[in-house]
């Protein structure tokens, strides 16, 4: 594949062929005078009242991608954006325009039928070619943005380039020109494909396969696909994280019950994963309880107040680990959702309002709020802005302007997700009621 300067090398390469073309054609002396190969935009090939020398312009006026390459190697990284899979190749097509430029009677004519001649005879650009247009003229020191083109990898990319004519027909030469904001000249359109951009990073590189299941000691076989009718998971699987106290939401001190299938064994724990505020395999697992009777389908762990400073508020995915009882090596789950609220630790309380009639108290809270986050406190229906303070915090600070008398229930909004304040713990099930999570303004 190619590196990122591989359009400029494919640029380069057409303007040393159509060059060669009007050498070999001897247009110069058939002129009168050098013809020569430009690559400008061609509002500024002539400027101003500056004569009209005869010559070839290439406009590169447009680059889309390749349809044919456009998904191969994806995806390029994980679902999390973080671990590089492979380096996809960015697949483009570049579109030229070839104009024709002379004050001479036929001249622009004669320059633009050699160059479509030259580009007719040549419609692939061969390795070779690519080489041969990239090194130095005469065996000489070469500059250094000629150097960093021969070092672009395009003659050495799996795909050879081809060049194909493209139909402009009047009202689309007539856009472009337009639009470009200069004079209309002889024009002929052209399509190189295709140009494999990749980068050079690395990669994981997966391990191969060496057998499908346990190995018969006395065959030497491997098991194979096994069909096994039944519904039952053959891995450990997750189905749901379920808070306790039949919450929505988990809260530090909390002890989160995992379920599924087949989640006995040696070795268990826990990880929760945060992809924008990247907390992964950095933050230590959770030890799970193993003893439990129901091991094979629960999986309990607390959010020790240990971890306030380490989970911040948000949406998680949590897997578990686990060295099923028949084999050696710790198997992952997949991955279930859990959200992690904030919990008030100063609530409920009592605030007395000022002369003024404003109420001025503190919320304290855990985990801790983070920068980036949004927290806000909602008093019944109303919502309040904290003051700004130093972030980490677990304490913000509200002042309430003509603060409204009474007992009202409160919630700490941190992005959008809420503390508790529904009571939904009672079995079996009745009419909820609030927690006792309130403040009182006097």
């Amino acid at each position: 594949m190619s590196s990122a300067l591989a359009i400029a090398a494919v640029t380069a390469v057409l303007r040393d062929l159509l060059n060669d073309g009007l050498i070999r054609a001897n247009l110069s002396g058939v002129l009168g005078s050098a013809a020569a190969v430009s690559v400008l935009a061609p509002d500024r090939v002539v400027l101003g009242s500056a004569s009209e020398t005869s010559q070839l312009n290439l406009f590169l006026y447009a680059v889309t991608p390749n349809l044919g390459w456009r998904n191969e190697g994806l995806p390029s990284r994980d679902g999390a954006g973080r671990t590089r899979l492979s380096n996809a190749p960015l697949a483009l097509d570049l579109h030229y325009l070839v104009s024709a430029y002379s004050g001479g009677d036929l001249h622009a004519e004669m320059l633009l039928g050699v160059a479509m001649q030259v580009l007719h005879e040549t419609p692939v650009l061969t390795r070779e070619r690519i080489r041969a247009a990239l090194a130095p003229a005469g065996g000489g020191a070469a500059t250094p943005a000629l150097r960093a083109l021969a070092a672009s990898r395009l003659a050495d990319q799996v795909e050879l380039i081809k060049l194909v004519p493209e139909n402009l027909t009047g009202e689309e030469s007539s856009r472009l020109w337009s639009a470009i904001q200069s004079h209309f000249r002889p024009t002929a359109g052209y399509m190189a494909s295709v140009v494999l951009m990749e980068a050079n990073e690395p990669a994981r590189a997966p391990l191969p396969v060496l057998s499908r299941g346990k190995v018969d000691p006395i065959t030497g076989r491997d098991r194979g696909v096994v069909v096994e009718p039944t519904l039952a998971a053959s891995v450990p699987m997750l189905t749901l994280a379920a808070p306790p106290l039949r919450q929505p939401v988990a809260r530090i001190g909390d002890v989160v019950e995992l379920q599924g299938q087949r989640l006995d064994g040696s070795a268990r724990e826990v990880v929760l994963s945060h992809d924008r505020l990247q907390i992964d395999e950095g933050v230590p697992a959770i030890t799970a309880d193993a003893a439990s009777p129901d091991a094979a389908t629960r999986i309990r762990f607390p959010l020790d107040a240990g971890l306030a400073d380490t989970l911040p508020v948000g949406l998680y995915r949590v897997r578990a680990r686990v060295t099923p009882p028949t084999e050696s090596r710790a198997r992952s789950t997949n991955d279930v959702a859990l959200v992690l609220a904030p919990r008030m630790t100063n609530l409920p309380m009592t605030v007395t309002r000022d002369a003024a009639g404003s109420a001025a108290f503190d919320i304290d809270f855990v985990p801790a709020l983070r920068a980036g986050q949004q927290a806000v406190l909602v008093l019944g229906s109303a919502q309040y802005l904290p003051r700004e303070r130093p972030l980490p915090a677990r304490t913000l600070s509200f002042v309430i302007a003509d603060a409204p008398v009474g007992r009202h229930l409160a919630r700490l909004r941190i992005d959008g997700i809420d503390s508790p304040i529904v009571d939904l713990s009672a079995d079996p099930p009745k009419t909820p009621t609030f927690l006792d999570q309130w403040v009182e303004i006097e």
